[in-house]
């Protein structure tokens, strides 16, 4: 990345900072003016001490010049060369952080911000190259892949060979080129004066080429074997160069990306003293080493020392941490334990501090950066760090780790630890250093000799817990090597995942790889050195971890290069319920920890058992694998040997001491398959559990060879019988699996999955998947054809069928399994997925048509869990968490399939004990089969004999959403099922039937235990207790005592919590008194009018005899049970009528007047009656029973003129004309009633009819005037108001076009730019809408009742319609669509008006009417025109509405219009009028 720009206010000298934290560090690298070639005065030799006084850690050379170390630049002035552009991912020095720089000299001083454990993605993605011996430390995740209960089984293995090597010249080294994907390596040639180095670049599918070679100083001092001189060999993609470092101080680089020709590497320095270690920082900026004399040197890419000290300081450095003893034990009075605690702290730190190096040490210090580069730790001998105290050797010495920054600034200081040893490697994730410790010699730590622990620091220096290597070893005392073996290195992969661990041993060396999980270390793999040709001890002369691939590794021998390839592999049972057992078996060194997850789930490192094999033995199988077919496991080890184990898993989990153990393994068979095939993977199957032929698969490659080859061995009574082997079309990195049943199928890197047929030899193409998915598996479709699940390695979860389809279903998958019928994955959401296999093959089906995943059934689970293993026996799932506990889930979709078929067979019991375990609704017991259900009831009766389950089956029905009949009708089955069995045993059962119901059937339950009472009281009781916790026991009172049973009430009150006996003992003692004092009836009115049950109370009354009916009146009056009094009484006429006549005074006080009269007639109470038609303006039955009655013929006038007069002001005018005219005789005012109610030719008739035709004009003639006069003005205010809103909705529609932020937000509330709004707003957010969102469709996030109170107010700013609001043009609309309905109505008064005056009225005024015929004529026309104006047809598109010229961008779509209104003519009447009128 480019460097920032200079800051002139940084500080002068970068010594004054003050020391940063453990996430900031310095940096100094020269600035970008500067060439790469060194200027000729700059090659000088240096020599004495430098200008600078060398104080502490402090010292450094600000200008490029060295300080105490004798340096020499033997580089040549050249033409500067263009460096190739390195990729993105490792360009960047440092990607990330916040910087300041400042100007000093010729230097920048560059500080950066890193996190410990969580950097930038950008820095931790950056690829690092290794270098020999374990090379640099590599770049790590944040979060690597847990890998608690995976194994790390074997991809791929290549074995390299370098043909043209001299006699006595050795590979010593190997170092990683990413871009180009190659193993560069370094070989020497030693002599006494001069060490020849030669650059191999090495591909996987070519030979090797020799592209760079140089000769460098061969150190005085004797190394030990294998690097006699090679002390580092790095490659630097930005650079493009090969960086070697050797022992007699030189250091050559240059470009190594021609390999046609072969490059002289060129020495551009050399340090007098010798190196003894050297390594890049992992952003290849800053190189550290340590010289022969002791001092530490910091150079930058260019070569130039930027500092250097001595090594060994009497300084702790600038974080030392200091301890006061705060809440130590020491420091707390604690009698003579607290001096006892005190005496032996003092005692272990003096015996820590007169510790001594281990015997296997080989002297020479280490160096090792952290993942960022912000810090380094160096593992040096310290012979000053304790005076000699006796004569015996390394005790005057121990090790000792400096922790420096950036800058090489000293930090922390270790703890003294005895017999550390040299072996060193920094976390890339920065959480600890590694190193080894010896115990049991003098000088190391106190233990047995058989002790040897790997052991971790913190960056400040103090230890950070351990644990101990599993070498077996043979004591020699006699020879001066005690042990038979050391530790020689340590490294770490590139996610910090693995740790290797490089052992010498005495018959040869091997490489352990080492992870971690639970605070427990697991010994994965072991890879022994290749034997040599001329039978010499294996050795390895170099490992090293590739930097992108975090399960790559490379190790080099004289000769060879092994490159192993390693992948995540979960050792699982497959087999098929009902004998599948959930068996994980997890590699640990020379023990398989086995856990059958369907008995037990044992989180690691715990396990249910182990299989353990015998000392010396300690090397771990290369790949494990458990038959698809059988209780049965394989274990592949080095040189195609094999041990097969007949598991025996139990099948139930033991319960006591005699039970069998979970399982009894035994070892059927263990020997080496024949043939030269360098095997990796291994599969077992035999034909049927109980045949004892197994079929053994090998896959790999064999010797000299680079296809696959998978070979399949029979064994039969402890012999090999045939041997078949099938060559794969690919060359190595395959996988083979099964296929439904024991087929067998092999995946090339390419993706590409054959099917085996090694029976006829033959490898037939099935499928090609997108990319190549080291996790695969599949699941039968048919007996030809398959669907395949496969995990890439970048997290995309592919399935593909047979028949050419194919889907990616998550690209964040991390973990997968299929079984029980479904797909259960795990993805980087922290979600399981559980998809049964059914619906996958239907969407698999139907993908072309509809791409779009389903929404498959998720549920969250813990951050970073991963799946472990399927068990569908027992419908579970079981995920590990990242820091290593076991979570079982049951996925719902699982378990439903399992209770679903346990009811299509019948297994009710089983089905119900899943779903009360899993927390099912018991409802799917009837729901998925009502039919079989019902016809089996009594077999799920048979079934269940628990009591308790019975009625947690019947309380989830009662709890359902069916119908309260279909309810009943289960409930009424169940009970009559268990009435059948035993009343007795289910009587809570057959309470419970009654009680789930909708409502509860109290009372029919409460039947039952009277029945019962006699029979068995103590059930009786016992019952009661039950019925209590089902129901409201003051319900359970109230209906007991309606039941008139005071016994029963006694007994549930008694047993209620909620009764108190000071309230419900009198009031049962008032009851039972009331039945004695009068008759049971009276008891029964007292019990019911208790229970608010009137109707039953009322009667009580009427069974309790006459003497009480004046109370039953009074009490029918108070509770308005006249029908219920009625109904009783009938047929006791005197009653009856005593109860109508209260009825009627009830309705009369309602007002109901004509429903009191006719109850006072049937009362024989006339006059009441009388009152009562006349109030309800009755006037027919009025005067017809004032006829009967007989009043005079004065009261009738009178009454006929009142009821008329109060007709008219009813506006009942046709009616209060006949009342006037028949009964008050009173022509005129019967004249004026009939011309106000618009009957003109009644009124014409009666004035004939009378003889008065001098009313026609005193009366008829003014009111037919009156009315057109009426009709006209009506005609004109609905005529304005039509133009009125006419033209202002021109307006508005001018304004929508020309301002649209005008029309939509007429209150001012408009944005500068609309294209800034954030439409997808928070859905919890109270503030009120923006302009844009306002008047969209989206639907509203709010609660109902903020949706309905904002309905309510659009409701009624439309009604107001308020001029200059939104809602003005739909109350315009609105209006307009209401005025043919007003128009309608004015032409039937005006067609009324016209008939009234077809004989009289038209001599008059002919005029007034055509000149109104024709204002409605106009006015209907002109309403049409606007109508169809404002409404235009449907098939006639609207004129585009202009951008608004604010330049908002889009805007609201149209608001939906009012439904167009019809137009009605008024008739055929009014064209024969207007004909007439002409």
């Amino acid at each position: 990345m480019p460097a920032p720009p200079p800051r002139d206010d940084a500080p002068a000298s970068p010594s004054k900072r003050k020391a940063e934290d453990h996430k900031d560090f310095i940096m100094l690298s020269p600035a970008p003016k500067r060439p790469f070639p060194v200027t000729p005065s700059r090659a000088a030799k240096f020599s004495g001490a430098s200008a600078s006084a060398v104080k502490g850690t402090d010292a450094m050379a600000i200008d490029g010049s060295p300080s105490g170390q004798s340096w020499k630049s033997d580089r040549k002035e050249r033409p500067t060369t263009p460096t190739p552009t390195a990729r993105s991912t490792r360009g960047s020095r440092a990607a990330g952080g916040s910087s300041a720089v400042s100007k000093i000299g010729d230097w920048r001083l560059r500080r950066y911000d890193f996190e410990t454990r969580e950097r930038d993605p950008r820095r931790r993605e950056a690829a690092f190259a290794n270098v020999c011996l374990f090379g640099g430390l590599t770049h790590s995740s944040s979060h690597p892949p847990q890998v608690k209960m995976r194994n790390l089984s074997l991809a791929s293995t290549s074995l390299l060979r370098i043909e043209d090597l001299d006699e006595f010249e050795t590979v010593v080294g190997a170092t990683f080129d990413v871009d180009n994907d190659s193993v560069v390596t370094v070989s020497e040639i030693p002599s006494d004066a001069e060490t020849s180095f030669q650059v191999w670049r090495m591909h996987t599918d070519s030979p090797p080429k020799l592209v760079a070679k140089t000769t460098c100083t061969t150190s005085g001092k004797s190394l030990p074997f294998p690097s006699a001189q090679l002390i580092s060999a790095t490659f630097l993609p930005e650079a493009r160069t090969v960086c070697v470092v050797s022992a007699g101080g030189d250091i050559a680089t240059g470009l190594i990306d021609d390999e046609t020709t072969v490059c002289e590497l060129e020495i551009v320095g050399s340090v007098e003293s010798g190196i003894e270690c050297a390594e890049w920082s992992p952003d290849h900026d800053v190189l550290a080493l340590v010289a022969g004399d002791g001092n530490i040197l910091l150079m930058t890419k260019d070569y130039e020392i930027i500092y250097e000290a001595p090594l060994r300081t009497t300084e702790k450095g600038e974080d030392q941490a200091v301890n006061v003893g705060w809440g130590s034990k020491e420091t707390q009075f604690h009698g003579t334990a607290g001096k006892g605690a005190a005496a032996a702290s003092a005692e272990q730190a003096a015996t820590a501090a007169r510790g001594g190096s281990s015997p296997d040490d080989d002297g020479r210090a280490r160096v090792s950066w952290r993942g960022d580069g912000a810090f380094f730790v160096v593992s040096s001998l310290d012979p000053h760090a304790v005076p000699p105290q006796t004569i015996e050797p390394h005790t005057h010495v121990r090790r000792v780790l400096r922790v420096y920054d950036r800058s090489g600034r000293l930090q922390n200081t270790s703890e003294p630890v005895p017999g550390l040893e040299q072996g060193l490697a920094w976390k890339p994730s920065g959480s600890v250093i590694v190193s080894s410790q010896r115990f049991g010699f003098l000088g190391g730590g106190q233990g047995l000799p058989s002790r040897h622990d790997v052991v971790f620091f913190e960056r400040n220096g103090l230890r950070h817990g351990e644990f101990g290597l599993r070498e077996y070893w043979v004591p020699k005392p006699d020879t001066k090597r005690q042990w038979s073996y050391r530790v020689k290195e340590f490294a770490w992969n590139a996610d910090s995942t693995i740790l290797a661990a490089w052992i010498e041993r005495d018959d040869g060396d091997a490489v352990q790889l080492w992870t971690t999980g639970n605070w427990h270390w697991y010994l994965k793999q072991e890879i022994s050195a290749p034997s040599p040709e001329d039978g010499s001890t294996p050795r390895f002369t170099a490992v090293a971890w590739h930097p992108e691939q975090p399960l790559r590794i490379v190790m080099t021998s004289p000769a060879h290069v092994d490159d192993y390839c390693f992948m995540w592999d979960t050792c699982t049972s497959t087999r098929g319920p009902p004998k599948d057992t959930g068996t994980v078996a997890v590699v640990d060194g020379a023990a398989l920890l086995m856990t059958p997850f369907r008995l037990q789930v044992r989180p690691p490192p715990e396990s249910s058992y182990k299989i353990v094999r015998p000392p010396p033995r300690i090397d771990p199988p290369i790949h494990v694998s458990q038959a698809p077919n059988a209780d049965a496991l394989i274990c592949l080890f080095p040189n195609a040997r094999v041990e097969l184990w007949w598991l025996q898993t139990a099948k139930h989990v033991p319960r006591t001491p005699q039970d069998p153990d979970v399982a009894e393994p035994s070892l059927i068979w263990k020997g080496e398959v024949p043939g030269d095939l360098v095997a990796r993977q291994a599969l077992l199957w035999n034909s049927d559990d109980a045949s004892e032929e197994w079929f053994i698969a090998l896959l790999g490659i064999p010797e000299g060879g680079r296809h696959d080859v998978v070979s399949v061995t029979t064994w039969r009574g402890g012999e090999i019988n045939e041997d078949y082997e099938v060559t794969m079309p690919s060359i190595g990195h395959g996988r083979i699996f099964f296929l439904d049943g024991c087929k067998l199928a092999w995946e090339g890197i390419d993706g590409q999955v054959t099917r085996v047929d090694f029976e006829n030899e033959v490898a037939t193409p099935l499928v090609t998947l997108p990319e190549y998915c080291p996790r695969i598996q599949s699941v039968a479709r048919s007996s030809d054809s398959w669907v395949i699940c496969g995990l890439s390695e970048t997290g995309k979860l592919h399935v593909v069928s047979t028949n050419g389809t194919n889907a990616t279903l998550s690209t964040g998958c991390t973990s997968f399994a299929a079984g029980a019928g479904f797909l259960v994955f795990t993805t980087t959401s922290h979600t399981v997925t559980c998809i049964p296999l059914a619906e996958l093959l239907g969407y698999l089906e139907s993908v072309e048509e509809t791409p779009t995943l389903p929404n498959w059934d998720a549920r969250r689970t813990e951050r970073g869990a991963r799946l472990v293993t399927v068990v569908p026996s027992t419908m579970s799932v079981i995920l590990q968490a990242p820091r290593g506990n076991l979570e079982t889930v049951h996925p719902r979709p699982m378990v439903l399939s399992v209770v679903k078929d346990d009811i299509e067979e019948g297994d009710y019991r089983k089905a119900l004990l899943d779903c009360r375990r899993h927390r099912i609704d018991l409802n799917i017991l009837y729901d998925h089969e009502p039919r079989g259900f019902m016809s089996r009831l009594w077999s799920f009766v048979d079934q269940i004999e628990e009591v308790d389950y019975i009625n947690l089956f019947l309380t989830d029905i009662g709890k359902s959403p069916r119908p309260a009949k279909l309810t009943a009708e289960i409930c009424d089955a169940v009970r009559a099922e268990l009435e059948k069995k035993d009343v007795e045993k289910y009587i809570n059962s057959i309470l419970t039937t009654h009680m789930v119901k909708t409502p509860p059937d109290i009372e029919a339950g409460l039947a039952l235990l009277l029945r019962l009472r006699e029979t068995n009281p103590n059930l009786v009781e016992e019952a009661v207790k039950y019925i209590i916790f089902l129901a409201d026991p003051d319900t359970l009172f109230d209906v007991a005592l309606g039941m008139y049973d005071f016994s029963l009430a006694l007994l549930i009150a008694q047993h209620s919590p909620k009764k108190d006996p000071r309230e419900y003992l009198p009031f049962l003692k008032q009851l039972k008194e009331a039945g004695e004092v009068s008759r049971d009836g009276y008891r029964r009115f007292k019990i019911d009018d208790h229970l608010k049950r009137y109707k039953k109370a009322l009667q009580g009354l009427h069974d309790a005899g006459p003497k009480v009916f004046e109370e039953a009146l009074t009490y029918t009056d108070k509770h308005r049970l006249h029908h219920e009094a009625l109904e009783i009484w009938a047929g006791k006429a005197e009653s009856v009528q005593a109860i109508l006549n209260l009825y009627g005074e009830y309705l009369f006080e309602r007002r109901e007047f004509k429903q009191a009269a006719l109850a006072f007639v049937r009362a024989s109470k006339p006059q009441r009656a009388i009152i009562a038609y006349e109030k309800a303006y009755a006037w027919q039955e009025l005067f017809a029973l004032v006829v009967k009655e007989g009043r005079s013929f004065d009261e009738l006038l009178q009454m006929g003129q009142r009821v008329g007069e109060d007709l008219a002001s009813r506006k009942r005018y046709s009616e209060a004309g006949r009342v006037l005219l028949d009964y008050a005789k009173n022509v005129e005012e019967a004249i004026t009633a009939f011309a106000q109610g618009g009957d003109f030719p009644e009124a014409d008739r009666q004035c004939a009819l009378n003889s008065r035709m001098d009313l026609v004009e005193t009366i008829l003639y003014p009111e037919a005037l009156e009315v057109r006069y009426q009709i006209g003005e009506d005609a004109t205010e609905l005529k304005e108001q039509l133009e009125r809103q006419v033209e202002r909705l021109k307006e508005l529609k001018v304004k929508k076009a020309t301002d649209p932020d005008g029309f939509y937000n007429p209150d001012g509330e408009r944005s500068a730019n609309l294209q800034d709004v954030d439409v997808m707003t928070d859905a919890g957010s109270t503030v009120a809408g923006t302009i844009f969102t306002r008047y969209t469709a989206a639907p509203s996030s709010g609660t109902k009742k903020s949706k309905v109170s904002s309905k309510n107010s659009k409701k009624r700013a439309r009604k107001t319609g308020r001029k200059g609001t939104v809602e003005e043009e739909e109350y315009i609309l609105l209006s307009i669509g209401k005025m043919p309905g007003r128009l309608e109505a004015i032409q039937g008064k005006f067609i009324i008006t016209s008939f009234a005056g077809n004989a009289t009225l038209i001599a008059s005024h002919q005029e007034e009417g055509k000149e109104l015929q024709r204002n409605l004529k106009e006015l209907e026309s002109k309403l049409r025109s606007t109508i169809d104006e404002v409404w235009p047809d449907e098939d006639e598109e609207e004129a585009p509405v202009p951008p608004a010229a604010s330049g908002t961008g889009s805007l609201p779509p149209r608001q939906a219009l009012p439904r167009k209104p019809e137009m009605t003519t008024p008739g055929a009447a009014i064209t024969e009028w207007e004909v007439k009128l002409l």
